[in-house]
């Protein structure tokens, strides 16, 4: 027989799945494991929340730095690419060519018409002022990006641990009843038992995300922050060559 296509033989094998009494064990587990418990859902719904948060943000960042990085190679004025940086979304790049323009234009301010004009004979301009102007952004940018990734380092580190208190309590707890009753049959132990590896389970499922996000931001991280520093030297050594156009 089917049900709205689906096979009805189906259904008991799906019910079957989730029979597990899962639900039932963790309803009566202790107040110690429930609150282990509690505690692992608050790390994993928060660390799910992160992920995603993460994730939109870097998607994004690569786009916008891919369209910017072309703007820059096509050789646009510094004036307009400082308007696209300051009109388009901002990303850690942009920034950081905002910071070396705005570090530009106060040197030339400072230095006034005749020191430009020696500048463009070949006198000392202050490009290291320029280039550390935009390695300090730069820095800024990547902890602002490595923002609530600690959190999701230590969800990876501490959920199995707190899962695992949970196991020894839920264990202790089945070895106290196995006293009490004086029995100690599969059906009196089992209880407590599943309910002690419901904590270890949960800490997993806690933890494995939450490394594996870390990590991967991380590189993704580390790969932003790779390709700002080659756009600081490309920058640095367009002025080089174009300081007195500039």
């Amino acid at each position: 027989m089917m049900f709205s296509g689906v096979p009805l033989a189906v259904f008991p094998a799906a019910a079957g799945i989730l029979d597990t009494r899962v639900f039932q064990h963790v309803l009566l587990a202790g107040p110690i494991v429930k609150l282990v418990l509690l505690m692992l859902v608050v790390f994993s719904v928060v660390s799910w929340a992160i992920i995603f948060m993460k994730f939109r943000l870097f998607k994004g960042i690569e786009k916008n730095q891919a369209d910017f990085v072309k703007s820059f190679a096509e050789g646009k004025n510094l004036a307009v690419l400082y308007e696209l940086a300051d009109k388009s979304e901002k990303t850690p790049l942009t920034e950081v060519f905002r910071t070396g323009y705005l570090e530009l234009t106060r040197i030339q301010r400072g230095r006034g018409p005749e020191a430009q004009q020696s500048a463009g004979r070949g006198g000392a301009f202050p490009l290291d002022n320029i280039e550390r102007a935009m390695r300090k952004a730069a820095n800024e940018e990547a902890a602002l990006m490595e923002t609530y990734l600690p959190f999701l380092a230590t969800t990876g580190s501490a959920t199995p641990f707190i899962g695992l208190f949970g196991t020894v309590w839920g264990i202790m707890n089945a070895f106290s009843g196995i006293a009490t009753t004086g029995s100690a049959t599969l059906a009196t132990v089992a209880p407590g038992i599943a309910e002690a590896l419901i904590a270890t389970a949960a800490g997993l499922a806690a933890a494995i995300p939450s490394v594996m996000a870390y990590n991967y931001f991380l590189n993704r991280v580390r790969s932003i922050v790779t390709r700002i520093d080659s756009f600081t030297i490309e920058f640095v050594n367009f002025l080089e060559r174009n300081v007195d156009k500039v």
